[in-house]
């Protein structure tokens, strides 16, 4: 007999993805501390733990926590600026702008904003690309301090671009650095080393952020052919696709998450597929801007790493992961033509164990088993949206909103509970990002007449 502080969280589908069970009925996860003890039928748990204390009526789904392999905190208070934009045009006027004025405040305020809305849709790990034009205010730092106050789970990055900024390529490396130093003192954040876009750094930064990646072993994340405009300016710049440029400068040698993919040519699949890319499928920002649609089901069957993001709030508009599921799979059905293109479970599995090997952590988390990490989430199997579920998996892939996420644990700390953030005040965190918001729009005149804010 073991007695609390052991917490058996309860379900009537219990979904490991753990590659040999699909699916445990009327089940139950054991964790003790940060950690999964076991998982069985709820009746043989509860008997082996009968102080343990239990969360869930045995009505919903439980599963590993959700994994955002690709998004950007950096846009967290620039959301629905626009709506008819492309990506060029979006960038020009608006981003450009907006993010000259942040620092490691206002990343701190909207990092707890998002990080609650992740928590909200199930999200139990973030990668974060932070874009930001304030040279020397070393904003990104304040990302790791914003996860950190919301008890969520990180991989953070630094996203320079000099081309936009002016900066010189010394003062990107010294924030690698300083963010890298940053997220070693928390113990659920990671680093990798961010690259904006190609395109968007000098050659001077692109060999240093490369150099410095081999020479220290990071991992790192980009950006790599998101748009039809990124190919044809790559090919009258330097001759060849972002994807075959990337391989020239020895990028592909590095463990390496490259967001969208989508402008790909066959030797480019060949390319990424030869050097174990991680691919990170954002399919409602491709959508919201008109970017395309990313080959996925073809990088599924070559063995490809996939894993899905939101993107950031200024090209999504939220951070809703259940939206990103039902568009992955509504959008390859549609582009194919073919209802049997993509399943649910696969859908489901990329959000959880396919993110964790894009991030190269599926030997802690992404799926549950005994010894990984407690990363969980449940869902209420009471909420209309969940009944009655005939499928766990279709149910959350085409029914689920997000709504219906009452508890979620990170590291086994329950951060959510009964559909309430335990880590930090919500409407404190509101409020100051409210403020945050409107200091940007009124330090970019450009932005104001996109805003109705002031």
């Amino acid at each position: 007999m073991t007695e609390s502080p052991i917490t058996l969280a309860r379900a009537a589908f219990v979904l490991p993805i753990d590659g040999t069970t699909d699916c445990l009925r009327d089940g139950a996860v054991a964790i003790d501390g940060g950690r999964i003890l076991e998982l069985d039928h709820w009746a043989a748990l509860r008997q082996r733990y009968p102080h343990a204390e239990v969360v869930g009526d045995g009505q919903g789904i439980l599963l590993p926590g959700l994994v955002n392999v690709h998004t950007h905190l950096s846009e967290a208070l620039l959301p629905s600026l626009t709506d008819r934009m492309n990506l060029f045009e979006w960038f020009d006027r608006i981003l450009a702008h907006g993010l000259r004025h942040l620092d490691r405040e206002k990343a701190h305020a909207g990092t707890l904003l998002k990080a609650c809305e992740m928590l909200r849709s199930g999200i139990t790990t973030v990668s974060d690309m932070f874009v930001h034009y304030n040279p020397g205010s070393q904003a990104s730092l304040g990302v790791v301090d914003g996860l950190e106050e919301a008890g969520l789970r990180g991989v953070v990055s630094f996203g320079p671009e000099d081309a936009f900024d002016g900066a010189k390529p010394d003062g990107a490396m010294a924030e690698h650095w300083a963010l890298k130093e940053r997220a070693d003192a928390s113990p659920l954040v990671g680093f990798r080393l961010g690259i904006g876009t190609l395109g968007g750094q000098s050659e001077a930064l692109r060999r240093l952020s490369i150099e410095e990646a081999r020479r220290q072993d990071w991992p790192v994340h980009t950006h790599l052919a998101e748009v039809r405009e990124e190919v044809t300016d790559f090919r009258r710049t330097y001759g060849c696709t972002p994807v075959k440029y990337a391989a020239q400068l020895g990028l592909l040698e590095l463990e390496l998450l490259a967001a969208h993919c989508i402008w790909l040519t066959e030797e480019d699949l060949a390319l990424l597929q030869g050097a174990k890319v991680a691919v990170a499928h954002n399919p409602v920002a491709n959508m919201y801007l008109g970017s395309g649609v990313c080959q996925v089901p073809r990088m599924l069957q070559a063995g490809m790493t996939v894993g899905l993001g939101t993107d950031g709030a200024a090209s999504n508009n939220n951070q809703n992961m259940f939206g990103v599921l039902k568009a992955t799979a509504l959008l390859q059905k549609v582009a194919h033509l073919d209802a049997a293109v993509i399943e649910a479970r696969t859908v489901v599995r990329m959000a959880t164990l396919g993110g964790a090997q894009a991030l190269g952590l599926a030997d802690e988390i992404g799926s549950l088993e005994p010894g990984k990490r407690a990363d969980m989430v449940l869902l209420d199997g009471n909420h209309p949206a969940l009944t009655p579920i005939h499928d766990p998996y279709q149910q959350l892939v085409y029914s689920a909103t997000g709504a219906e996420v009452t508890d979620v644990w990170v590291n086994g700390r329950r951060v959510l509970a009964g559909g309430q953030v335990t880590t930090t005040d919500e409407g404190t965190s509101v409020a100051r990002a409210r403020e945050h918001a409107a200091d940007i729009i009124r330090r970019a005149p450009a932005l104001q007449a996109c805003s109705s804010i002031l």
